[in-house]
């Protein structure tokens, strides 16, 4: 008997070619090699050798028939689960690297998580509309990708960062629920979950609060994982954007698991220890089961945390020993007595171990997220396969900017204020709270949105603030301004990043693993070698 592996998107189904066949079919049988084309004719029937590994595993086709329709050079890399090419070389033939299981299962549930979605949205009497690709270009916010006009010299459109501005049009005209499954682009630096182009699940209502907004879209979110992984994320949680930062240091926090932030500010100070005295504030979290982790381990954890990008001086910890007595790193400062209001504040028991930071508040809580989700990796508590959400409000609608000395929109300049701060926005605009919401999942965030600014005037206000003078918004936004004059309801809206969503569906740490095509962390195509040069011609078309 001869024996091959036939693959096709369904999976791997097992050829047999007896030998008492003619000589022309055994030769052709014995000819073929990895990756070729072909077409068979024969007879299903039941292993005797099965194989439990394999959907198939219980049958094989007996060959009468075979035509080779394609031959196929030896691939570069072995199309394989587990296979021994790079990165770079599998985006250069990604053609073949969707072959293998693991990258067509995350397009298979990409497609699911589409389809679900749509689902979802038309269930919901929202309506799919189109907005342009060609738009013009705005500072605000990250870079655009410009494009030049041939018919309109040295002028150019510029791709959406989103379709903002439109969606918020669309709720002037009367459509009052709308939805777009919708590519982006922006022109910025890459990391695992940024793409130049991406695509984006963009939604408006008119005549909506942020709870209806929460609402809808929780339930969205909620069958969307059910639909494609068979998940029940459960309720979804909300927290004030202050609550995320004093518990967890991130607006986007990591719900899978505790670790929470507990202040030791007024229990550790006054011990002359210098680092904790002269601290503004100090913050501990304890990790369960953390005290058997050897001096070795808590030194790679504090040099993780002193690297530049995070940025902290140092690390110190207590254990909790399992007699109930402390050994902290600090016992020449701190006796039994001191450390046990430690352990107090921290709810800690015998066998955890405290880690603490100190500084000032800002950065102590931004260093002190970076600790807990690294422990958190260490601790194995961050299970790619287990899913927690929460939603984060109440955002500052401002921020100030040292560089260029301005207020900028914490999310677009079309975020409403909350109605109860409207009132600071003469006296104390840094203090006003924006009426938008972002969706976390797994410490990553894949949706924000906002209840939109429908007036004119307020409008007009929020550019003051942002320091657009008055001809530099009419220039940019005039369009959406007259809009606002001919009767513009009440609107709000979201949208969600799908690749990050199918990012995180899949348990991959990159977007690039769930974009059929996507660019490298140069922001190339290295399958079509793109962006490229154009010709003389052309660019002398597009006066370039």
């Amino acid at each position: 008997m001869s024996f091959i592996d036939l693959r096709d998107r369904y999976g791997i189904t097992q050829l047999s070619f007896n030998e008492d066949y003619k000589v022309e079919l055994l030769e052709s049988a014995r000819s073929l090699a990895r990756e070729f084309v072909i077409k068979i004719v024969g007879t299903v029937t039941e292993r005797s050798n099965k194989n439990e590994n394999l959907n198939t595993g219980d049958i094989e086709i007996v060959v009468d028939q075979l035509e080779i329709l394609n031959a196929s050079l030896t691939p570069p890399f072995t199309i394989e689960d587990d296979t021994d090419g790079g990165e770079e070389i599998r985006l250069k033939y990604r053609y073949l690297d969707i072959r293998r299981n693991p990258v067509k299962e995350k397009l298979t549930i990409r497609h699911a998580a589409n389809k679900s979605i749509r689902h979802f949205l038309d269930g919901h009497d929202f309506i799919e509309v189109e907005t342009p690709y060609l738009i013009k270009s705005t500072p605000e916010g990250a870079r655009d990708f410009v494009v030049p006009s041939r018919l309109n010299e040295n002028q150019f459109y510029a791709l959406p960062q989103s379709p903002q501005t439109f969606k918020q049009l669309l709720m002037v005209s009367g459509l009052d629920r709308y939805y777009q499954v919708v590519k982006c682009f922006r022109d910025e630096d890459f990391r695992s979950d940024r793409q130049p182009e991406f695509t984006q699940i963009d939604c408006e209502m008119t005549f909506v609060e942020r709870d209806d907004v929460l609402q809808i879209f929780e339930n969205m979110i909620r069958g969307l994982f059910k639909e494609s992984v068979n998940y029940d994320l459960g309720e979804i949680p909300v927290l004030t954007y202050a609550q995320a930062l004093e518990t967890y240091g991130s607006d986007k926090p990591d719900m899978r698991f505790g670790m929470t932030f507990n202040y030791l500010t007024q229990v550790a100070k006054g011990h002359d220890f210098g680092i904790f005295d002269n601290a503004e504030c100090i913050i501990a979290i304890n990790v369960t089961g953390g005290a058997s982790m050897t001096r070795k381990e808590i030194d790679a954890i504090t040099d993780y945390i002193k690297r530049p990008q995070i940025g902290a001086k140092g690390l110190i910890y207590c254990r909790v020993n399992e007699d109930g007595s402390y050994k902290s790193s600090v016992d020449k400062f701190f006796d039994q007595t001191a450390l046990a209001r430690w352990a107090e504040h921290c709810d800690s028991q015998p066998g955890d171990i405290m880690l603490v930071l100190s500084g000032d508040l800002q950065t102590t809580q931004k260093q002190l997220n970076e600790l807990r989700l690294h422990v958190g990796d260490f601790m194995g508590l961050r299970d790619a396969s287990q899913f927690k959400a929460c939603w984060v409000v109440d955002f500052p609608l401002l921020e100030w900017d040292e560089e260029t000395n301005r207020f900028h929109a914490m999310h677009h300049p079309f975020t409403s204020p909350i109605a109860d701060d409207l009132s600071l926005i003469d006296i104390a605009p840094e203090k006003i709270r924006a009426n938008a919401y972002d969706m976390a999942i797994n410490g990553m965030e894949v949706g924000g949105g906002s209840i939109r600014i429908h007036d004119k005037k307020l409008q007009q206000r929020m550019f003051d603030l942002l320091g657009f003078t008055p001809e530099e918004a009419k220039s940019q936004f005039g369009f959406l301004m007259n809009a606002f004059e001919y009767g513009a309801p009440p609107h709000g809206g979201i949208a969600f990043g799908f690749d990050r969503l199918c990012a995180i569906l899949t348990g991959t740490d990159s977007i690039r693993d769930v974009i059929a095509f996507p660019k490298n962390n140069m922001g190339r195509d290295v399958m079509i070698d793109a962006p490229s040069p154009i010709s003389n011609d052309q660019r002398k078309e597009l006066n370039l």
